[in-house]
């Protein structure tokens, strides 16, 4: 990866991110009715959170990761050793999709954004990769998983990690309702080995602000 001065680095960033709010192309193609993209994040952020795509709750709030799933996630890193409030303040929150895909016409939970969608936001996500280099990189739930790791039963990569590019790549299950994944004691034995990984890392790279 290209390693980019900090000022430098912010300003590419926040470039970016201009770029992305101003996207189109998903209601240009017809895929959504409205695109309302969401960014969240800062160039210092050393974690970074791959998600499926914004809900409707994140978009009201004009902040990712803002429903039940965003709390979740925040008492997981919680439990990992980070302080409240670690997931909005000082982590990089990103997504296969930056906008709301809408509900699943089924009625159970939102719909999985279709391959083209996911092709049309591919290009943000490669960008913020490049220019952020996070440390620790979390993939949560199966799409944004099999984004990095192809077709792959969860049982298989929950409680594993893959170093590419100086990033740590750490799959977690999605913290929604809507999932019944972690119902299984197993399932939660995995979740807490991906949890014990990501409270050594805290210690080991300095994750925490304000930690030596």
């Amino acid at each position: 990866m290209t390693t980019i001065p900090g000022r430098d680095q912010e300003a590419a960033i926040t470039s970016l991110q201009q770029r992305i709010l101003s996207c189109r192309l998903c209601e240009q193609h017809g895929y959504i009715p409205i695109a309302q993209p969401l960014v969240w994040g800062r160039a210092t952020d050393r974690v970074m959170v791959i998600g499926q795509a914004p809900g409707h709750r994140s978009v009201a709030k004009g902040r990712s990761f803002s429903g039940p799933g965003g709390s979740i996630l925040q008492k997981w890193l919680e439990q990992a050793g980070f302080p409240p409030r670690y997931l909005h303040e000082h982590t990089y929150l990103s997504s296969l999709t930056r906008c709301d895909p809408g509900r699943n016409p089924k009625g159970n939970g939102d719909r999985r954004p279709s391959p083209q969608e996911v092709a049309l936001c591919r290009p943000f996500l490669e960008a913020e990769l490049e220019l952020l280099r996070p440390k620790v990189v979390l993939l949560v739930g199966t799409m944004a998983i099999e984004a990095f790791f192809g077709k792959v039963r969860l049982e298989e990569v929950i409680g594993t990690y893959e170093e590419r590019n100086g990033m740590l790549l750490l799959p977690l299950p999605h913290p929604s309702g809507v999932s019944r994944w972690l119902n299984d004691p197993a399932h939660q034995k995995l979740l807490q080995q991906a949890l014990g990984l990501l409270s050594l890392w805290r210690v080991m790279f300095a994750l925490q602000p304000g930690q030596p």
